[in-house]
């Protein structure tokens, strides 16, 4: 029996956790607070389509009880992976996989990218700043994955699914491996979608071209989707930032496969929704703003692409975020 581990045990991972455990894993979870004792009281409750499913798994705050693992998620949010290096230790064997259930731009990102830069086989700094994840994990165990389903927490241990049931999978490489086709079979059988992409960075930059424009704009001004894209100025602030976004992206090895006003239109399409950096905003959660911002404007440095509009943008989202004390520069 495969044992996986949720590390991070909140929507998306209870979401993970109740997929792989009906489909015959032995799942465990690194959680913490009033919704671990509701986990290990009651069990994780999911509940998708108004049905509510129990898993009785095993759950803690303390990685070394639960052993290594075949399987890692990390389903923590990804500026706090460099603080839980030390915590992972514990769940590793020689063969571990990580699978980083993250937004932004992944750690692992350059590793066996072949973009022909300087950037091959080098840690992204603004989502690792001192190599630790890259050094002392490594890169070679990641599988990428891009996560699309929405979840929240109704109440501690009861983790309440919204819409979508697709995880994107890929290995750096590109390679179908044995380990990732293994992964995605797994899921599938808990009931998600989890293709095998040969090129999962073109689809991280998909979802980071919304990440990077309606995210800020949505967090600075309260819109939502739909406001965003409807208001002539709004609309055009986020396609000048998607054209820089794009530039970089190209730049670093990605390919575009829908246009700019395609992928506006998709958004605008979603009524009365914030995204989920305005969320964390309203809920007093700290900002994923390096993961998304900051590592795409790293790379327009490093690879000396000029990207005003996100630069600006990033700036304003960085002195709100301060202000209001969910944000740190270090």
């Amino acid at each position: 029996m495969t044992r996986i581990c949720i590390f991070g045990a909140g929507a998306i991972g209870g979401y993970l956790a109740a997929a792989l455990d009906t489909a015959g894993a032995d799942v465990s979870l690194v959680a913490r607070g009033p919704h671990l004792d509701s986990i290990r009281t009651d069990g994780l409750r999911f509940e998708k389509d108004g049905a509510i499913t129990t898993h009785h798994l095993q759950a803690s705050n303390m990685p070394t009880e639960l052993g290594p693992q075949d399987i890692v998620f990390l389903a923590v949010k990804a500026h706090g992976i460099p603080s839980v290096v030390d915590d992972l230790k514990p769940l590793l064997h020689a063969d571990t996989i990580i699978v980083p259930a993250v937004n932004g731009l992944p750690w692992w990102y350059f590793h066996c990218a072949g973009t022909g830069t300087s950037l091959d086989e080098q840690p992204l700094l603004s989502v690792d700043p001192q190599s630790r994840i890259w050094n002392e994990i490594g890169p070679q165990r990641a599988i990428g994955c891009v996560v699309y389903p929405a979840c929240d927490i109704a109440a501690p241990g009861h983790v309440r699914h919204l819409d979508g049931d697709r995880f994107s999978l890929g290995e750096p490489s590109g390679e179908k491996s044995e380990r990732v086709r293994a992964l995605s079979a797994l899921m599938i059988e808990g009931g998600l979608k989890a293709p095998v992409r040969p090129r999962i960075r073109d689809e991280i930059w998909i979802k980071l071209w919304g990440n990077c424009s309606f995210n800020p704009i949505s967090a600075l001004t309260g819109a939502t989707l739909d406001a965003i894209g409807n208001d002539p100025e709004t609309r055009q602030l986020a396609a000048e930032i998607m054209q820089e976004v794009q530039a970089i992206g190209e730049a670093a090895g990605a390919r575009f496969g829908v246009s700019i006003e395609k992928r506006i239109a998709g958004a605008t399409a979603i009524v009365g929704h914030k995204p989920s950096t305005r969320q964390d905003i309203e809920a007093g959660r700290p900002l994923e703003i390096d993961p998304i911002l900051s590592a795409v404007l790293e790379l327009a440095d490093r690879l000396e692409i000029d990207a005003p509009a996100l630069s600006r943008i990033t700036g304003l989202l960085k002195l709100q975020a301060e202000t209001l004390g969910l944000y740190s520069r270090g």
